[in-house]
């Protein structure tokens, strides 16, 4: 395993690199001011406390600076927990970027690429393919950088397209198990579904919530992404109405986000799809950070369970 932040035990010291992913001003029991700043970088992440934060710190440790950290690994409350001594800004000499810090998607993003355009090239339904061509033609530069969310699966850079192409896979297999399912509408709800995101959040190296996303979020966004895109394009077809049916009901549960529970085949394995691999990224990346033998921290988006890593 490597040593990155995440990758720090109790008690260890820490010196290094690492990118401010968000900051927090709270006020200790005392009546001074603190810091809370979640620090990132290609392992993982790690929430920080600055104690006695002057003024000056709150103007100059802000999301997606890169800084100089020296501290020690404490645990709160289970998790771990960086307490800072010293903390400074990078400058050009230190020989530091942003792209140092933030964490890739495990494969090759030309052959996600080269993969996306071939199942764009299997939609038969032509008003189906222009207008998910019209909205990648759109949205086509963030999509390969973006994450998938702001934290628990795809949280990384390019996440959303991993995402996306997984589904894509995994949609492929559950085609030859279920042959009646529509193609047409599983992979285009599956390439449509999260494109929202791109609005919703607010860059791919330190990810918060812009306030569109907020007041409407990326479901609503990108339904009526699809009716502007499909007035634009000229097309009025019944296709319009499944693809925003896909993209609405994609959470499966009004509890989990949903609008609409799925009333389409297509949408309800879509949603399952979507589930699956959210649910196997989430332990897959949970289970890297263990040794054989050892149980991962709670995941709290799956019923806060921890998992296992086998010897065998």
């Amino acid at each position: 395993m490597t040593q990155g932040i995440a990758n720090r035990e109790v008690g260890d010291q820490f010196e290094g690199f690492l990118l401010i992913k968000s900051v927090d001003k709270g006020v200790a029991s005392n009546g001074k001011p603190f810091l809370t700043i979640i620090f990132r970088d290609r392992s993982g992440e790690i929430e920080a406390k600055l104690w006695d934060a002057a003024k000056e710190d709150e103007e100059t440790f802000l999301a997606e600076a890169i800084v100089h950290v020296q501290g020690d690994i404490k645990q709160f409350r289970g998790k771990h927990q960086l307490n800072v001594r010293q903390i400074r800004l990078a400058n050009e000499m230190d020989g530091v970027r942003i792209d140092d810090f933030i964490e890739k998607a495990p494969v090759d993003l030309d052959e996600m690429k080269d993969y996306l355009s071939q199942m764009i090239f299997a939609l038969e339904n032509p008003n189906i393919q222009r207008i998910v061509r019209q909205i990648l033609k759109k949205y086509n530069d963030d999509l390969f950088t973006y994450p998938a969310a702001t934290k628990n699966h795809h949280e990384y850079a390019s996440g959303l397209m991993h995402h996306i192409v997984s589904m894509l896979k995994i949609a492929q297999q559950m085609k030859g198990l279920y042959p009646e399912l529509n193609t047409d509408l599983l992979y285009s709800g599956i390439i449509l579904h999260d494109i929202g995101k791109i609005k919703e959040l607010s860059s791919p190296a330190s990810p918060t919530y812009t306030l569109e996303g907020k007041m409407l979020g990326h479901i609503s966004m990108m339904v009526e992404e699809i009716k502007l895109t499909a007035q634009e394009l000229g097309i009025d077809g019944e296709e319009v109405l499944l693809l925003q049916h896909l993209v609405l009901s994609h959470h499966g549960k009004n509890e989990w986000g949903s609008p609409k529970t799925p009333i389409l085949r297509e949408a309800e394995m879509l949603h399952q799809i979507d589930m699956i691999d959210a649910k196997m990224n989430m332990v897959n990346r949970a289970l890297e950070k263990v040794n054989p033998g050892e149980f991962t921290d709670r995941i709290f988006p799956m019923e806060n369970r921890q998992f296992y890593k086998p010897t065998i």
